[in-house]
């Protein structure tokens, strides 16, 4: 068997892009031969998949899955291009990558990217991956998921938007009915629309109160230089409380009746059906929130910038 070499390896990987390690593989693979391990790459489509690599992919789908009222599972998956995240066959296989996470026991996306494919387990989830994306013709990103497990209530998923927001809110409760699970839909609706922090004032950290602070303390010295100090504290504590209940979903105004909170909304339900209802945590995932969007024509784009 031929010895690969780190120059092997870097050739290979110039050659088709692909990552060190699938080059080495590759290599190992096919005794040294660099002809074979390109073939070899590009049937994996691993060769495919690193030239479009350093495309940005920030649009795509969040999809949720669920299994009765006590499990659910919520991924994103991003593609490059809105057309794509309405192609019939990327919005299947972004549920087979959702049921994938539902079942999986990864602590982390390195660990799930490393399991085996659940339809063809000879392949990895990496690896399947890597194929659609020869397949699609365009960069695609498994960007994050999350299980939810609810162990004295249940779970309810909502998606808004065709799949732009996805959110999964657990509640423990103890009674699960047609009601209850409407009720935590309009929950999840209200986390889409406000976008809360936390479910409610305990799970605030102190450090992030003491950095709102700070910044808030300054916001109101630059607004009123001359007032005292004693006077700036007492504006500082109003606002933080006006900030808190904006960020804490139980004490934010309900969306769909102004006179209550949610926590409010939540105990006239619990009233109604007999039942003991509150909110342990929701996640809220939005396509593409944070990734740097790459315009469609960059010389189009710098014109306007400068004008012309």
């Amino acid at each position: 068997m031929a010895a690969i070499t780190a120059g092997m390896v870097k050739e290979l990987r110039e050659l088709t892009g692909a990552g060190m390690m699938d080059c080495k593989k590759a290599l190992a693979a096919t005794d040294g031969d660099m002809d074979k391990a390109v073939e070899f790459l590009r049937e994996k489509g691993l060769a495919a998949a690193a030239k479009k690599a350093g495309r940005i992919a920030a649009e795509g789908l969040v999809t949720i899955v669920t299994d009765g009222d006590s499990r659910a599972a919520i991924v994103e998956v991003n593609s490059e291009t809105d057309f794509v995240a309405k192609n019939s066959d990327f919005q299947e296989y972004v549920k087979e990558v959702a049921q994938q996470a539902l079942n999986s026991d990864a602590a982390d996306m390195d660990a799930f990217m490393a399991e085996a494919w659940a339809k063809d387990t000879s392949k990895t989830v990496a690896q399947e991956l890597s194929s659609k994306i020869a397949v699609i013709g365009e960069n695609l990103s498994i960007r994050r998921f999350e299980k939810i497990t609810a162990e004295n209530g249940c779970v309810v998923g909502y998606i808004h938007g065709g799949g732009r927001i996805g959110v999964v809110v657990e509640a423990v409760t103890d009674v699960v009915n047609d009601a209850v699970k409407e009720a935590l839909k309009n929950v999840a609706m209200q986390v889409a629309a406000l976008k809360p922090l936390y479910v409610c004032r305990e799970e605030v950290s102190q450090d992030f109160i003491d950095k709102e602070t700070e910044i808030l303390k300054v916001q109101a010295k630059n607004e009123n230089p001359d007032k005292p100090d004693n006077i700036i504290d007492k504006m500082i504590i109003g606002r933080l409380n006006k900030e808190l209940k904006e960020f804490c979903l139980v004490d934010q105004q309900y969306v769909k009746d102004g006179d209550l909170t949610v926590a409010k909304y939540l105990q006239s339900v619990s009233k109604e059906v007999g039942a003991n209802i509150s909110i342990k945590r929701f996640v809220r995932f939005e396509t593409g929130e944070g990734l740097e969007k790459k315009s469609e024509n960059f010389a189009e784009e710098v014109a306007k910038q400068m004008g012309k």
